[in-house]
């Protein structure tokens, strides 16, 4: 279930192998006003990018960066490599826009297997910096990867980890993250050396893993629209209440005839299919303009998340 729910320079190395936790805050970042500011560790002053945080000078954990706007702020902040852990493909072409390249390493929310640990560690050892590792949202995993990389590759103390995402707001219910930053610590130099990775662009996920990255995508627009009193929100003003519960439906309905899910246990196929049942009653309800009715079939969609998630992700 771990796999299912991945929602999965070389002029640096010589400086980044001998690299040790630094008390000192790096200098601010000169930005003109309105761009993001850095001037330390902790918090990074970047409205287009979600919860960004500081962990070392040569790298920041956030959310997905969206639109040429989010990007703009990375190249401001001097980011080179855009590190995602996040199962839904990197937005590539925006970043090479921009200057950067990207690197797909997705993980999951029960924690960072080893093997993935020494990748991201390797990837801030080698590869050109400054980093910005993302997931999602910026609050769980991206975090973790960011702390059990930096400390991998020998840039902050294994002490500092753990506060690290306490600080990032990361839930205490995914455990498993809060193990991986606990037990992280730096890898001997020889095995980074001898890792083949190949820091892919985008990483090849299995279709149901695909298919709950996109059903969050759907959920979250919806989720959206429920804020602007289920009509578009302003930020996104083309988007359709009763298409988008349409497509939420349909997301359910095709998950449902996976082969893979009919794999998974009874529990996670019945959630499944009264989560459908409940996308349906939204569609409904808001091609009638029964917006009491909508609140109640979303409040049933996202009982159903909740609860897969504290079941078979968290």
């Amino acid at each position: 279930m771990a796999l299912l729910l991945c929602v999965a320079g070389c002029q640096q190395r010589e400086a980044a192998t001998s690299a040790r936790p630094s008390a000192a805050a790096p200098p601010p970042v000169a930005v003109s006003n309105g761009a993001p500011k850095a001037t330390g560790l902790g918090r990074v002053e970047a409205p287009h990018l979600p919860n960004p945080q500081r962990i070392h000078e040569n790298v920041i954990s956030g959310g997905l960066p969206e639109g040429d706007e989010a990007f703009a702020e990375l190249a401001a902040l001097g980011i080179r490599t855009v590190i995602s852990v996040d199962g839904m493909k990197p937005d590539v072409e925006a970043a090479r826009r921009h200057g950067m390249r990207y690197v797909h390493l997705p993980h999951g929310y029960d924690g960072i297997p080893e093997i993935r640990g020494q990748e991201l560690a390797k990837a801030v050892r080698d590869l050109p910096g400054p980093f910005y590792i993302h997931c999602h949202h910026g609050k769980h995993r991206s975090p973790a990867a960011a702390a059990v990389a930096c400390v991998g590759a020998g840039l902050i103390d294994p002490s500092s980890a753990v506060p690290f995402l306490t600080s990032a707001g990361t839930s205490d219910r995914y455990q498993g993250l809060y193990a991986a930053a606990r037990n992280a610590q730096r890898f001997e130099a020889a095995l980074l050396d001898a890792l083949p990775a190949e820091f892919p662009e985008t990483a090849t996920l299995p279709p149901l893993a695909e298919a709950m990255v996109e059903l969050e995508r759907v959920h979250h627009r919806v989720n959206l629209i429920a804020a602007a009193d289920w009509a578009a929100p302003a930020n996104y003003p083309d988007l359709d209440p009763a298409h988008q519960a349409l497509l939420l439906r349909e997301q359910y309905t095709e998950m449902l005839r996976m082969d893979d899910l009919q794999q998974q246990p009874e529990a996670f196929r019945t959630l499944m299919a009264d989560s459908e049942s409940a996308a349906l009653a939204l569609e409904e309800a808001l091609r009638s303009g029964d917006t009491s009715a909508a609140a109640a079939a979303l409040g049933a969609v996202n009982s159903g998340c909740a609860e897969c998630h504290r079941s078979f992700r968290d």
